[in-house]
């Protein structure tokens, strides 16, 4: 009889942890233009989610049809700006678990693991930071300041949002929300070749740089602009160790002072205008 009694109490107590578990459904989010070369492996590697949501804003190309095939639940959002396109994307989801993906990047096989293990675990943060490793010129990258490059996107969406900036969109917790961090990398694919990468400082980066720090503030000078250059290829290079990287290294830390100098030099253009 004692032993009848203390296997009913085992499997009660079985019963009552595994009733109280919460089985976290997630969504996995993705916004995109015409990505038609990158769509797939991105939707692939959060198969595992269960839902993969893509926001296309107007592609021309075969993005919204490849993710389709792939298992992707799509919807089309004129542009909209960085962050208020992921933030639909939050509100448009099915769970109030949102995994942020950009099209240029891929889960890592750790990574998903870590997340499967969250699904049944018997305490979640409400949001998770992630280290991101970019690959450039066919390498990881973990220096320059490029590494960890910690994300915020695994979150529960009544516990955060993004924030409205122009560049450099985040998630913003509320208070008192609890944020963790998880070891499995984020896979970046962000820049293609030399080209690419000019164009994306020319075409988006300063652009959008230089009107956020007019917006907040911020003005430049000649001599800023004179030296900002230097000071970002010296501290890429030098002090955040980029040299460690090799030939990529190196061409990180000129990008970044082209980067610098042309973001100052269009602020000054704005100041001048508005002045």
């Amino acid at each position: 009889m004692k032993f009848h009694k203390e296997s009913a109490r085992r499997l009660f107590m079985f019963y009552v942890k595994f009733a109280t578990i919460d089985f976290v459904k997630i969504s996995a989010v993705i916004i995109a233009f015409n990505e038609e070369d990158k769509i797939a492996a991105a939707v692939r590697s959060v198969s595992w989610a269960d839902e993969v949501l893509l926001i296309d804003s107007e592609s021309t190309d075969r993005t919204r049809e490849i993710a389709k095939d792939f298992g992707a639940r799509v919807l089309v959002q004129k542009w909209l700006g960085f962050s208020k396109q992921k933030q639909f994307a939050a509100d448009n989801a099915k769970y109030d678990w949102i995994f942020s993906l950009d099209a240029d990047e891929t889960v890592s096989a750790e990574l998903r693991h870590e997340i499967d293990d969250l699904r049944t675990a018997s305490e979640v943060a409400d949001g998770y930071k992630i280290p991101r490793l970019s690959i450039y010129m066919n390498r990881p990258i973990r220096h320059g300041g490029w590494y960890p490059d910690w994300q915020l996107r695994f979150f529960n969406r009544t516990k955060g949002k993004w924030k409205d900036v122009l560049i450099h969109e985040s998630v913003e917790m509320l208070e008192p929300a609890r944020i963790g961090k998880m070891k499995g990398d984020i896979l970046h694919y962000s820049v293609e070749n030399a080209l690419h990468h000019h164009k994306m400082i020319g075409e988006r980066y300063a652009p959008l740089a230089a009107e956020q720090m007019f917006a907040k503030g911020r003005r430049t000078s000649p001599l800023k602009i004179a030296f900002s250059a230097w000071g970002a290829f010296l501290q890429t290079y030098f002090l955040k160790a980029g040299f460690l990287d090799g030939f990529p290294g190196f061409c990180i830390a000129y990008f970044a002072a082209h980067h610098a100098f042309l973001k100052h030099l269009l602020l000054y253009e704005i100041q001048k205008k508005k002045s």
